[in-house]
């Protein structure tokens, strides 16, 4: 049986692993064997991170609340606890939100929150 060397496709292969790799510094952005873990590497990053980034979204918006709360005379967790009982089904998010864009919106809704409380 004749060798197969696959000659056009190995070439569009390789143009497309160094075309995804373009920009990595050193030999990974310029031999194949190198770009290819290079690759599956920056996959494995790229996945990570994309976690990683809602967790740090998240953590964001719990250190605006806590700063609007305390300007308010509450603690972050007390205020969390208190819009539960409250029935306020804001995430934080929204709440983050809203502490920016609307202080007296989020003044109301400390309000509310303060009177499930007592």
């Amino acid at each position: 049986m004749p060798r197969v060397k696959k000659g056009a496709a190995r070439h569009q292969a390789k143009k497309r692993i160094l075309k995804a790799v373009k920009g990595h510094r050193g030999p990974a952005g310029r031999q194949i064997r190198l770009a290819k873990e290079a690759l599956v590497r920056a996959a494995v990053n790229a996945r990570i991170d994309r976690k990683r980034r809602k967790r740090e979204f998240r953590g964001l918006w719990i250190i605006r609340l806590n700063a609007a709360c305390r300007q308010r005379g509450i603690r972050y967790s007390q205020f969390i606890n208190a819009c539960k009982k409250a029935n306020i089904l804001l995430n934080r998010k929204m709440l983050s939100e809203i502490a920016i864009a609307d202080p007296k919106g989020f003044d109301k809704i400390v309000e509310a929150a303060k009177t499930a409380i007592s």
